[in-house]
């Protein structure tokens, strides 16, 4: 996991419509950029829900959200016209961004080890810097924590 004070890997994947997303194209603001396991999963929507629901916020304060998994853009088209997600949503299916930003890792659900993305939220701010990191990030709690924070 990248840790605070880090600088952040440069992420250049494709949004849910096929246009080319840059990390770099939000340099001189604060980014949320979120990694979650899989679309239309009980948590990740819960967390994108929540996400959604502070939406408007996060855009007052000029801040873009963020969210990366390794589904497809056609699954995160579906994903975001189902719980109408007005944020941006990277594909990573060849986990680039997802291994650059350490969340590929061994994880253990009913005594079975497998890979997989874990639940991670970055802060990132307006030089590039990885200002705060959220690991095994709360999927009910994490946008209004993000919130709390950026305003405290």
């Amino acid at each position: 996991m990248l840790e605070q004070g880090t600088k952040a890997p440069e992420i250049v994947l494709n949004d849910k419509d096929g246009n080319e997303v840059k990390l770099s194209d939000f340099n001189g603001q604060r980014v949320v950029v979120y990694f979650y396991p899989r679309d239309n999963t009980p948590g990740c929507t819960r967390q994108a829900c929540a996400f959604r629901d502070e939406f408007e916020e996060y855009k007052a304060l000029g801040i873009p959200v963020i969210g990366i998994s390794k589904d497809s853009e056609a699954s995160h088209q579906k994903f975001a016209t189902k719980n109408e997600l007005p944020f941006i949503l990277l594909a990573d299916p060849e986990l680039k961004a997802i291994k650059d930003y350490d969340v590929w890792q061994e994880k253990k659900m009913y005594g079975k080890v497998s890979m997989g993305v874990v639940r991670t939220t970055y802060l990132i701010d307006d030089e590039g810097i990885i200002e705060k990191v959220w690991k095994k990030a709360k999927p009910d709690t994490n946008a209004k924590g993000i919130l709390e924070y950026i305003n405290s």
